[in-house]
């Protein structure tokens, strides 16, 4: 190691955290915020959080010309600091610290212990207090995770030559129908916030034959589960010229696949930080929705209480049934009953009772919706009318149909419930920025 004279030595240099590795021996800046001061004997340990990492400090008397009292935990401060080597530091090196610039202190203690293994609160107060409880470790690095996901799914469709769209989230009427549809005045109109960009993207398979789209959608649900939110982030695609809806969960399938490679690739530290353990997954199993109840009553001698949508319960015992049968922590359900599938979900030529249709069921739980659409303007019409429903308040979805579409399909999965399966969180608020329910608002 170069030696250095820190009396006359001022580095003007920047540098991130990431970077730090190939400065050692070297005097630099860093700037983040003070996480945490461990106390030693005659020197102490100072944690700085940057935006990616948290980085070990060394402070003591003799080196640097500041006193502790002047970072209080939670400063934003720009450190002048060597670069060490550390063996026992975790990164392979800590920073010696000499000079600070406080670039802002505190003005209150912060309301919750943040800065330990994990933050030990309730849920409630946990979002509560989010924009403090999202800056521990474990917290932030399930949406360093989350964004990591959001990456891999864009480089996957776009390989695959889908374009990306961005869709209203005002419109004039409801994708999937029904009173669970936020309305608000537009102007002299009534409009709506969108339940799903499903109308758009149909309409944009016959533009670009293939688009995705990562984006909010809401949903005016009374309901206070685990499970539900009233805004959530739905990634959605659409693929035009298919001759089938598997080719749909084919393409699902690779996007999991190439996903959890993506990760493995570049969210290790995150990912050993929550004790993740990602799934394997090659072609999940397929299911029948009617033979998925049967099997279900069967096994667990359930009785059969609604032959057209699944409990939630039924969606863990059967995901136990296909871990047992198959090893698969995946499952697709097919086919299932029309009379539970939107308007412009095709029906099965061979008993159109039930739908082309699919969920996919990961840990228990429904993070999939997907199938193929009609893409008949007759036969979009016709089963619009046949469910009571106008087509005349449908003219601009309907335009694309009269004047011509490929067959065509998509799906729609809800990133903060595939989130939290994949990193064990029960509850979707916990790897949800800031949750919208019925009960919140703020922060």
């Amino acid at each position: 190691m170069k030696t250095i004279n820190y009396k006359n030595f001022h580095s003007n240099q920047e540098v991130a955290a990431e970077e730090l590795k190939n400065h050692i021996g070297e005097v630099v800046q860093i700037h983040g915020s003070i996480y945490k001061i461990r106390h030693m004997s005659g020197f102490a340990f100072v944690l700085l959080r940057t935006g990616s990492a948290v980085i070990q400090c060394v402070y003591s008397e003799e080196e640097a010309d500041f006193s502790l009292e002047a970072i209080p935990e939670e400063s934003c401060v720009r450190f002048t600091a060597l670069v060490a080597a550390e063996e026992r530091s975790r990164s392979g090196y800590e920073l010696h610290l000499r000079e600070v610039t406080v670039l802002s202190v505190p003005e209150e203690t912060v309301p919750v212990v943040i800065n330990q293994k994990q933050v030990n609160t309730s849920l409630e107060n946990l979002l509560n207090y989010r924009p403090i409880t999202l800056r521990n470790e474990k917290e932030r690095a399930v949406f360093r995770i989350q964004a990591v996901i959001c990456e891999a799914f864009r480089a996957f469709l776009i390989s695959e030559k889908f374009t990306e769209i961005h869709t209203p989230k005002i419109v004039a009427a409801g994708a999937e129908g029904g009173a669970n549809i936020f309305k608000l005045p537009y102007f002299d109109k009534e409009a709506y916030l969108a339940q799903s960009p499903q109308f758009y993207k149909q309409m944009m398979v016959g533009v670009f034959e293939r688009v995705f789209e990562i984006a909010p959608v809401f949903r005016a649900e009374k309901h206070d589960t685990s499970r539900h939110l009233n805004e959530y982030t739905s990634v959605d695609f659409e693929m035009g010229y298919i001759e089938s809806f598997e080719e749909i969960m084919t393409m699902e399938s690779r996007m999991l696949q190439f996903t959890f490679a993506y990760l493995t690739e570049h969210s290790a530290a995150e990912l050993a930080l929550l004790n993740c353990r990602l799934p394997k997954l090659h072609e999940p199993p397929q299911i029948r929705f009617s033979e998925a109840k049967q099997w279900i009553s069967q096994a667990y001698h359930r009785p059969i209480t609604d032959t057209t949508d699944f409990e939630p319960e039924e969606e863990r015992l059967l995901c136990e049934l296909v871990q047992k049968e198959t090893g698969s922590e995946f499952v697709f359900v097919t086919h299932y009953p029309s009379s539970k599938r939107p308007f412009y979900a095709m029906e099965n030529p061979e008993n159109p009772s039930e739908t082309l249709s699919f969920d996919l069921l990961f840990r228990g739980l429904e993070i999939t919706t997907g199938g193929q659409r009609i893409h008949s303007y007759p036969a979009q019409v016709e089963k619009l009318l046949r469910r009571g429903m106008h087509p005349e308040l449908f003219e601009s979805y309907l335009m694309m149909h009269k004047y011509g579409m490929p067959p065509h399909g998509g799906l729609g999965l809800g990133l903060e419930r595939f989130t939290a399966r994949l990193l064990g969180f029960e509850n979707v608020r916990s790897t949800t920025l800031f949750p919208r329910d019925i009960h919140r608002l703020v922060p």
